[in-house]
């Protein structure tokens, strides 16, 4: 078969590589819908995880069963999946622990394109297929369905971390797909003051459908004085950080209030240190909370979140800007998420 690949920093090509075997537990699945990340340009162009040789891209994809193993109960051939981005072993002490998304070691339920093949190929493999696939409900198109896997658990992750609670007035720093996530996600979980940080006019707009009540350029001024200003002095309950660089804690930290919690979502691709302002974090002593935490995985956060689109509650196809058709098209769809054009959410490649 053929995938696209990462065949060392810097570098992607065309690879051929055998078709992947399912073990008992297991599934082969033929992608129908995959989106190229900003984590897989952190992996390739910043070196993120480190060199990796011939390894195929993608963890985003919707797709279709083509062999289970002896073993899986629930699917069969011909079912379309939802294939969430973290695929855990979930009899790991690691995922008996809480901690799914680190079975086996730190990131470890991270399989496609951090270790092992990704979904950018012909066919990928699904490790314990019963409790990592997801049946696509009959109404979501593949296209809507494939912002689930990562844009759509991941930003929900975010206003999880940070722990939003009704009333909560919230800020998310950052505002690509993920970001427009932890939006959405926070308004369901309740913020009164939602505060999204951007630049780019179609995500502002975006970030206001999903219910945002105010949107701050960080181009037209420093972004905790903005934040400071709108909320008297006080600052926000809950930061959720999507976007930005190592330095974005800082601001974070500075714009929080004593008491509150951000949550890190952002894939951080550079930088060796993360600074805390001593100060604003109280001298050590501010009860300023900080967590950041890998996406979940698995079947059933994969089928709540699809319920939430069923029912009309979630709409992720309005991240959706480019369209690409044929496995042919993964290269430029991955270009176009290197560039970030502005009026660039998030391409899809539906495989016809």
């Amino acid at each position: 078969m053929k995938g696209f690949a990462m065949l060392g920093i810097g570098k992607v090509g065309w690879i051929e590589k055998a078709k992947p075997v399912a073990g008992p537990l297991d599934a082969i699945v033929r992608p129908l819908a995959v989106a190229p990340c900003t984590s897989d340009v952190h992996t390739v162009w910043a070196g993120a995880i480190g060199e990796r040789h011939d390894m195929i891209l993608g963890h985003e994809s919707v797709g279709e069963v083509v062999e289970v193993g002896a073993l899986v109960k629930d699917f069969k051939p011909g079912d379309r999946v939802i294939v969430p981005a973290i695929t855990p072993d979930w009899g790991a002490v690691e995922s008996q622990a809480g901690f799914h998304q680190h079975s086996g070691g730190m990131l470890a339920g991270w399989k496609f394109s951090n270790f092992k093949d990704g979904v950018f190929a012909e066919f990928f493999h699904v490790n314990e297929a019963d409790a990592n696939l997801a049946l696509l409900p009959d109404g979501i198109a593949p296209e809507t369905a494939v912002m689930l896997p990562d844009m759509v658990v991941t930003g929900f992750h975010g206003a999880a971390l940070a722990g939003v609670c009704p009333g909560d007035t919230v800020c998310v720093i950052g505002i690509g797909p993920v970001g427009l996530m932890s939006v959405a996600g926070a308004n369901m979980m309740g913020a009164s003051h939602l505060f999204a940080v951007g630049s780019r006019p179609i995500c502002a707009e975006r970030a206001r459908e999903y219910g945002a009540t105010d949107v701050i350029n960080y181009k037209t001024g420093d972004i905790v004085q903005q934040i400071l200003d709108k909320t008297k002095g006080q600052g926000v309950d809950r930061v959720i950080i999507a976007g930005g660089d190592v330095d974005t804690f800082a601001q974070a930290v500075e714009m929080l209030k004593p008491g509150g919690a951000i949550g890190n979502v952002n894939y951080l691709g550079e930088g060796d240190f993360i600074k805390i302002p001593r100060l604003a974090w109280g001298v050590g002593m501010g009860h300023k909370m900080v967590n950041g935490g890998l996406t979940p995985g698995g079947r059933l956060k994969m089928e709540k979140m699809a319920a939430l689109v069923e029912v009309g509650k979630l709409d992720p196809s309005r991240l959706v800007t480019h369209r690409f058709h044929g496995l042919d098209k993964i290269e430029d769809a991955l270009m176009l998420m290197k560039d970030k054009p502005t009026d660039l959410i998030k391409p899809v490649v539906l495989i016809d």
